[in-house]
């Protein structure tokens, strides 16, 4: 019961994150985009710290000392967000830093599929060509063009990777549950998720 409520709210953050980080890249003003960053900050930085305690507790260090770097950097990301743009460069350097360091330690694991992995080391490589850049004195944004902005769909991505094997336990469960003719009639296919069908024993 403790794993499965920590992984939806892990699964809850990293999607606050992921929704509100893409939204506040868009957002027409700077009042909102600071808004919209801050809530995503403060999601990613909850599931991330979340998920270093939980893999922790499975002995995966590896991927455990990831989202504590994640979290770490997350937190320096969140320094920044009511600050203006060209202000705010170096703390996102700082962060992006952190960001490519965190996604390589929970790529480098099996916990997650090749391509939710390979997802992430894409995402490491552009954030860490960004933060080199910034560190050697290019001066870049948080939503400059082609980096880091391309860079944010293939995070994005991974994001919700690391949020479909959190979940699958239980959307499973929830299949099955459905799949049971005598509880749903059989609303879903639970063949799709190669589960075997729930069939309900006559009575004898």
């Amino acid at each position: 019961m403790k794993d499965r409520q920590t992984k939806i709210t892990a699964s809850a953050g990293l999607a606050v994150g992921a929704v509100f980080g893409m939204a506040g890249t868009f957002a027409p003003s700077a009042s909102m985009r600071g808004l919209l960053w801050g809530i995503d900050g403060i999601g990613l930085v909850l599931a991330t710290a979340l998920l270093s305690l939980y893999f922790f507790r499975k002995g995966q260090e590896f991927v455990a000392a990831g989202f504590l770097v994640f979290a770490i950097g997350e937190g320096v990301l969140l320094s920044g967000v009511g600050m203006d743009l060209n202000a705010s460069s170096p703390s996102f350097g700082a962060g992006s830093s952190m960001w490519a360091a965190a996604l390589v330690l929970i790529s480098s694991s099996a916990v997650f599929p090749v391509v939710v992995r390979l997802l992430g080391f894409a995402a490491a490589a552009l954030f860490a060509a960004t933060s080199l850049q910034i560190f050697s004195g290019i001066v870049i944004l948080p939503n400059s063009s082609p980096l880091p902005f391309y860079a944010y769909p293939v995070f994005v991505a991974a994001i919700f990777g690391w949020i479909w094997v959190l979940l699958k336990e239980l959307l499973n469960f929830l299949v099955v549950f459905f799949e049971n003719p005598g509880l749903s009639g059989g609303l879903l296919s639970a063949r799709n998720f190669g589960i075997p069908p729930v069939r309900s024993v006559p009575p004898a």
